[in-house]
């Protein structure tokens, strides 16, 4: 098998702006994503995956939800939320639901393309924005729903050696997930569902 240029897959820790916006721009099918025992009747979300431009390396950045909240209370995920009727597009949904909870003006985001709908086992069918964050911004987070913001830097999360496998028994089902933890966070389910999403779809995994 002929090898793809250099150029096609640099290694993580040298992804750049750049790179992102080729590897993510034109359409491409793009086959969903399904956790296991998927429900019928998902409801519509979508998120932003947040990459800040640092002058040192690019960075995700993620919240920490409170601990009160109906769904997924405690975790680590990307801003985004519910699909309202009146949204015209996923981009619109993560974008606004971005601004709601950690106060990131839209203007401040450039939006690279989409990644493959992610079908959750809690019922969602959630679509991931990428788009690049630029600095400078301010944050003012929801203290309802965000406990906490932090940025973990993309050649961490884009490294398969970070990409672990879990388990957990829920309802006498052994359901499988990724977890990818980083400095006292952990960032698992969902959320590293989709980072894997991006890893496959920028280094062709």
């Amino acid at each position: 098998m002929k090898p793809r240029p250099p150029s096609h897959r640099p290694d993580a820790a040298a992804a750049t702006a750049d790179w992102l916006r080729q590897r993510l721009a034109g359409p491409r099918r793009l086959d969903p994503v399904e956790e296991e025992a998927v429900p019928a009747g998902l409801t519509p979300a979508a998120v932003l995956l947040p990459v800040v431009v640092r002058p040192e390396e690019l960075t995700v950045l993620f919240t920490q939800r409170t601990a009160h909240l109906h769904d997924h209370a405690g975790q680590v995920s990307f801003p985004g939320g519910r699909r309202e009727v009146s949204d015209p597009s996923p981009v619109f949904t993560a974008l606004r639901e971005t601004t709601e909870e950690i106060g990131l003006a839209s203007e401040r985001v450039e939006v690279l393309g989409l990644l493959p709908e992610y079908r959750t086992g809690t019922g969602f069918s959630v679509t991931p924005v990428v788009g690049l964050v630029h600095p400078p911004f301010e944050l003012a987070p929801d203290s309802f729903e965000v406990a906490e913001i932090f940025e973990t830097p993309l050649s961490f999360l884009l490294d398969p050696a970070n990409h672990q496998r879990h388990s957990i028994e829920v309802g006498g089902i052994v359901r499988q997930y990724y977890a990818m933890p980083y400095q006292g966070h952990f960032i698992w389910g969902a959320t590293a569902g989709m980072l894997v999403s991006l890893y496959r779809l920028l280094l062709g995994k």
